[in-house]
């Protein structure tokens, strides 16, 4: 393992955007501080890039369209793609430590949550680049009738701050894949990473001006991507607010198309004939996985009456004995939450909760036990007598706080269910594989798990519905997004 303070030290030199295959100072001269979550002081000082910098990127990547990426043949083009692959396990431990120092989520949880996910997808539209083609298409006697699938050009990509390496890549790969070129925008809590995957596409070989990280805040750099006439297609994961100004901003300027994948208040289903045993873990860790700091996170645990109380006592001893503390140190099992501002309101919806009537059984306080107090923790938190109407069982807490609601029934738990704006995530878990089939199809949501939670594969497409957002990260589905269909008429008189 990488030492963490080589690390540390490294992120304390000046941090610039990437802009046409360089490190580039911001023409404003701004910069900004990042925050080490688990200390509360300053980890690195970031260069901000300011609307007049977005110009130059998308400047840079509209030239690489027809530069030399243009002209590399698909078979290139796919060695280019595992190569950066390679590039990120080649530095894995550094890239670990990096991100648990910017996020505050521990080493562990960097490694897998984002470092492996992040090499494999790259491997997997990797796979994909010499199989996008078009279709011929029978038609008249005297024509011919054949589509191409073509890029849909420069792409600006906004990334949140939860998962940043992994959400970066999720984005980066595909669009890549297809041939576009790209305009990153990560996080102000969190751009160390995807300025180091800037740093490994250009050692990789992808030419200059096809992979742009302009490390900035929303207002003003997230606006300038998303409000840009030359930017062609716009993909954001984030919050449901965020995605309505960028859905205006394509509507008041070119209608550049929008992928969004946005929150989740995701339903985790146990009916009595669950195996109890395996469910525990698994609703435990849907919640408090990465802090609970996740969009798919299983926040809403639909418990039958038979099992609600066991269920309910044996997460809580679970939290209440989980180790929360120093992201860095191999035995914590929960880090600090990302910022101030995410503490607060994580501790906000806890006072809701209980002004509310919800009980408390785990958790319920800001963790100050020592060295913590100058970091950002809270206590691994378990609601149950909780109302489906409730706040803290209708809004996105994104923390590790859980609603335990019961139900009597099927239809119920699928009222229930169902009773939110959001559709990312959800899980039932039973033996009963009639009841899993029907559930599957009633729960309104992107995604359903039978007996499990969390699983994942870049071959898998995610995404949401009703306003967890529309399209699809990963999989042959991402191409979609990604490329144009253009259709080709030929006389053949």
């Amino acid at each position: 393992m990488i030492d963490v303070e080589s690390v540390r030290a490294s992120a304390a030199k000046p941090q610039r955007p990437f802009i046409g295959g360089e490190f580039v100072d911001p023409l404003s001269g701004k910069s900004f501080e990042v925050i080490d979550p688990a200390r509360g002081v300053r980890l690195a000082e970031v260069g901000e890039a300011g609307p007049a910098d977005v110009d130059r990127a998308v400047a840079a990547a509209r030239k690489a369209l027809s530069g030399p990426w243009a002209k590399l043949s698909p078979h290139d083009r796919a060695k280019l793609l595992w190569r950066i692959g390679e590039g990120i396990e080649k530095r894995a431990d550094e890239l670990s430590v990096l991100e648990s120092l910017n996020n505050g989520k521990t080493i562990k949880g960097a490694y897998r949550g984002d470092v492996l996910g992040a090499i494999e997808i790259f491997q997997y539209y990797a796979g994909w680049v010499t199989k996008i083609h078009g279709k011929t298409i029978p038609v008249a006697d005297d024509a011919l009738c054949y589509t191409l699938r073509q890029p849909v050009g420069v792409c600006g990509q906004i990334v949140p701050w939860n998962y940043p390496l992994l959400m970066a890549c999720w984005k980066i790969a595909p669009a890549l894949a297809c041939g576009n070129t790209v305009v990153l925008k990560p996080s102000e809590y969190t751009p160390l990473t995807a300025l180091k995957v800037a740093e490994i596409c250009r050692d990789a070989g992808v030419p200059e001006g096809v992979v742009n990280v302009v490390p900035g805040f929303g207002d003003p750099t997230g606006e300038a991507i998303a409000r840009h006439a030359d930017v062609d297609k716009i993909a954001f994961t984030g919050s449901i607010r965020t995605a309505r100004r960028i859905l205006h901003a394509s509507a008041d300027t070119n209608l550049k198309r929008v992928s969004l994948e946005l929150g989740g208040k995701s339903p985790n289903v146990v009916f009595a004939d669950a195996d109890l045993d395996v469910v525990v873990p698994a609703a435990f860790w849907a919640i408090y996985s990465n802090k609970g700091e996740v969009c798919s996170a299983g926040s809403r645990l639909l418990a039958h009456h038979d099992v609600a109380e066991e269920l309910t006592a044996r997460l809580a001893e679970m939290a209440k004995k989980m180790k929360v503390g120093n992201p860095q140190d191999p035995a914590t099992q929960m880090g600090a939450q990302v910022s101030q501002r995410q503490l607060d309101t994580i501790l906000g919806y806890i006072e809701k909760g209980k002004a509310e009537g919800a009980r408390v059984r785990a958790g319920g306080e800001r963790d100050v036990e020592g060295d913590k107090a100058k970091g950002f923790f809270v206590q691994p938190t378990v609601f149950d007598q909780v109302d489906p109407k409730m706040a803290i069982a209708q809004e996105e807490i994104f923390g590790p706080v859980l609603a335990v609601i019961p139900f009597a029934d099927e239809a119920e738990a699928a009222r229930i269910a169902n009773a939110t704006t959001y559709g990312l995530v959800a899980a039932v878990w039973t033996k009963d594989i009639g009841r899993a089939h029907r559930l599957a199809r009633e729960i309104d949501s992107g995604v359903v798990w039978v007996n499990m939670w969390d699983g994942w594969d870049s071959a898998a497409p995610f995404g949401g519905m009703k306003q967890s957002g529309w399209g699809r990260e990963m999989g042959e589905a991402a191409l979609e997004m990604y490329t144009e269909t253009k259709t080709v008429w030929v006389n053949l008189k």
